[in-house]
């Protein structure tokens, strides 16, 4: 949904009927992740995809569909037939569940709050329930990063409270995924299964040393959709004329602006600076944090001396297992460049669970889909 928020946002302001299509359940290799959209109005014009191409055409007409003849939203499920495989199906062999919606007047200005927030690039969660009772199916409650419901077409209370909680945790997360909520208890709705669409702050990337190879790694961090930081203790070095790309540049020993900056499980920390009296002190200080990412440059002469050095400053085996040195996946680069490609690959390939190796020389699907969290039901 968040895909399309700016033309969202525009139609809900301008009172425009609109039907709206969410992928909300995916197996396999599908092309396009969950909760991605496509929104039809009431003139025909369409915005947003769900499929890269696959199925569009029969999402299209039942989203037209459903904006001529009304009715209560539904699912429609779209997999591969060996019949008919460029038909109506996927030919990269997955499969989806499209929740198709027309969004009326009720819900336009709540939803119309959220999306908003989208749109000014601040973080937001807007909850929409895929399954469950029929009179809740579609509906939506949105969330600020805040903790604040500024937006809830659920009109249940308790199912208000339930939803924006979960909603919260997945958007301090960072992460849009599908999950299960309610119970049997005296207080509590129906079991439901809600689709959290987040969009959070940028990950941060955090690049020390302002050498040649950070240049390249932070345009290559940009591109990728870091807020990247690039810091030195050397004032002729750590300069925002020699790092263009990147969002901030800092003077200050690496260690102490790890200290007194803000970091969360999404951070990557790319030391660079393969220089003891910078590098210990950072490393020491990066494995003790809930940070996503900590790798350092250097030979495999030098790596093992900074496990010695790390190791005398009391940091454990547990700690050091997390360090990715020398940095990078094995890609044969030489350039600045060439490198920068090959450390940004192996940090995808760490927060994506990929293995790094050729897809040509895997077998199954090749888009990973997150393991859902399931909630215990809450009394």
């Amino acid at each position: 949904m968040l895909n399309i928020a700016q033309t969202l946002l525009r139609w809900c302001r301008d009172a425009r009927p609109f039907a709206l299509a969410t992928v909300v359940d995916v197996r396999g290799s599908t092309p396009l992740p969950l909760g991605t959209a496509m929104a039809v109005d009431a003139d025909g014009n369409a915005v947003g995809s769900v499929s890269g191409g696959c199925v569009e055409g029969a999402v299209y007409d039942l989203c037209r569909q459903a904006l001529r003849e009304g009715g209560a939203p539904h699912r429609a499920w779209f997999g591969f037939s060996d019949d008919d495989a460029f038909a109506v199906g996927l030919t990269c062999g997955g499969e989806l569940v499209v929740l198709v919606q027309t969004v009326g007047a009720a819900a336009r200005p709540h939803l119309a709050a959220a999306l908003d927030e989208a749109v000014q690039g601040l973080p937001v969660a807007v909850a929409q329930v895929v399954d469950g009772p029929a009179g809740l199916l579609g509906a939506t409650l949105g969330v600020l990063g805040d903790g604040r419901v500024v937006s809830g077409t659920l009109d249940d209370g308790s199912a208000d409270a339930m939803v924006a909680d979960e909603a919260l945790a997945l958007l301090r997360a960072g992460r849009t995924a599908r999950v299960a909520l309610g119970g049997s208890g005296p207080d509590c709705p129906g079991p439901l299964s809600v689709l959290v669409h987040v969009q959070a702050s940028r990950p941060r990337m955090l690049v020390f040393g302002a050498v040649d190879f950070a240049a390249a790694l932070s345009r290559a961090g940009a591109f990728l959709g870091y807020r990247v930081t690039v810091c030195d203790a050397r004032p002729v070095f750590a300069t925002a004329e020699r790092f263009p790309y990147a969002d901030e540049v800092v003077t200050s020993w690496p260690h102490r602006y790890l200290e007194r900056t803000e970091v969360d499980s999404r951070t990557a920390v790319c030391v660079l600076t393969h220089d003891a009296k910078f590098d210990v002190p950072l490393l020491r200080l990066a494995l003790d944090l809930p940070v996503g990412y900590v790798g350092a440059m250097g030979s495999r002469r030098t790596h093992d001396e900074r496990l010695r050095l790390l190791r005398e400053e009391g940091v454990g085996e547990e700690q050091l297992a997390r360090l990715r040195s020398p940095i990078g996946l094995d890609l044969g680069a030489r350039t600045p460049e060439e490198t920068a490609v090959s450390i940004t690959a192996e940090i995808i390939a760490h927060v994506g669970g990929g293995s790094g190796l050729p897809l040509s020389r895997g077998t199954g699907p090749i888009h990973r889909t997150a393991p859902r969290r399931r909630f215990s039901p809450v009394s």
